[in-house]
């Protein structure tokens, strides 16, 4: 005989799994503001950065930006792994690399 399945206590468990990977996501976007030195800019500044790179359609600006947020992380692993904390795994995160969860770096000009 099949054992009956919990749909409840299954949407329940998906839905904190959810809740919990939003928090993370969340936390590690805040790690990455604060590691490259973003923190510094006032909330409107910072806000209009992100999103003039993110309407760019320049992809010779958004490689450039691609590759120094690779160097970025490249330098930061070097120096202790503080890129491993922004992304959690333990291997420094490339920006604009396959996983969409992950921005594609900052805009800095």
């Amino acid at each position: 005989m099949r054992k009956v399945r919990d749909y409840d206590a299954e949407l329940k468990a998906l839905g904190d799994k959810a809740r919990s990977l939003k928090a993370k996501r969340v936390e590690q976007l805040g790690q990455l503001v604060t590691a490259t030195g973003a923190d510094t800019l006032d909330a409107e500044a910072l806000a209009g950065v992100l999103l003039d790179a993110v309407g760019s359609k320049d992809a010779g600006a958004r490689e450039a930006w691609r590759a120094k947020g690779a160097a970025f992380f490249q330098r930061r692993g070097r120096k202790g792994g503080d890129a491993a904390a922004i992304d959690g795994s333990g291997v420094a995160a490339e920006p604009g690399g396959d996983d969409a969860s992950r921005s594609g770096g900052t805009a800095n000009g």
